[in-house]
């Protein structure tokens, strides 16, 4: 009996023993799991806050390529664009340059029109000065003022005081002047009569405008009936004491204003044609 007892006594604590140890080992698989599962959690919550910056910089990206997709449709139609506003400015850079030829042509005509008509005046001033140079300065003047030719003849070598008859001395001045006109028959002028600002009180004449005709008048008169001039050419005008060259406060400035004035006038449908001609040769 006290064996038998013992021996249960024996297996009990064998038991005891055993259960122990294994409880043990199953605390420390336990533990070891719970560690195990801390750990994956730990790596579970990296893995998703990773998902989510992974999902937010895809979604970045996304936005990014539509953006870069829509500017490059964008320049692709501006390089459309371009390539027709190339074109067109192309074309227009030729019509200009084109345009600009026409217009350096048109001018050299223009330049080449002045020089042959300048070199028209300059003979014409040679032409003048030749016949009159043995005349009296002071009498006579010839110059030119913007391309027009003017003879200055004076009014003591012209006419008496307060007359419009044309003295014997002048019809000598006047026969050199139309030798010269008759010889270019293609330039027009007018005879210009001018006084001073003394009125004039004689029969027949009513004021210094009519006296500036009459003087005008009897020269042109001269010039068609005893040299020949065409009278087609002429034009008889007068300025009375409206354009004087001096002050009328000294008795010789008004001997100064009191002249007759030949001006050749230019014909600028001859200039104009002298450049259409040059457009034509040019074509």
């Amino acid at each position: 009996m006290k064996k038998a007892v013992a021996l249960m006594i024996t297996g009990v604590l064998l038991a005891s023993c055993v259960s122990q140890k294994k409880f043990t080992e199953l605390e420390e698989l336990q533990q070891n799991t719970k560690n195990l599962l801390d750990s994956t959690t730990v790596q579970l919550n990296s893995c998703n806050e990773e998902k989510e910056a992974a999902l937010a910089q895809l979604g970045t990206l996304t936005e990014q390529n539509q953006f870069l997709k829509a500017n490059n449709q964008d320049l692709i139609n501006n390089i459309g664009n371009l390539t027709t506003l190339s074109k067109k400015g192309a074309d227009n850079l030729e019509r200009s340059l084109e345009s600009m030829k026409e217009k350096d042509i048109r001018i050299q005509r223009m330049q080449d029109a002045v020089t042959k008509k300048d070199s028209v005046t300059l003979a014409l001033v040679t032409s003048l000065k030749g016949v009159l140079g043995n005349m009296s300065d002071e009498d006579i003047e010839i110059n030119v003022e913007k391309g027009v030719v003017y003879v200055s003849i004076s009014d003591k070598l012209l006419f008496r005081s307060g007359s419009y008859t044309v003295t014997s001395r002048a019809r000598e001045v006047l026969g050199k002047v139309a030798k010269v006109v008759n010889d270019k028959p293609e330039l027009e002028f007018m005879v210009e009569g001018h006084t001073d600002n003394v009125p004039i009180n004689k029969d027949g004449i009513q004021d210094n405008w009519d006296l500036s005709v009459m003087r005008a008048t009897a020269v042109v008169r001269i010039l068609e009936k005893d040299f020949a001039v065409a009278p087609s050419r002429m034009t008889a005008a007068g300025r009375s004491y409206y354009l004087p060259i001096a002050d009328n406060d000294t008795a010789a400035n008004r001997a100064k204003n009191r002249r007759t004035r030949i001006v050749v006038l230019p014909k600028l449908d001859q200039f104009y044609d002298l450049i259409e001609q040059g457009m034509k040769a040019a074509k």
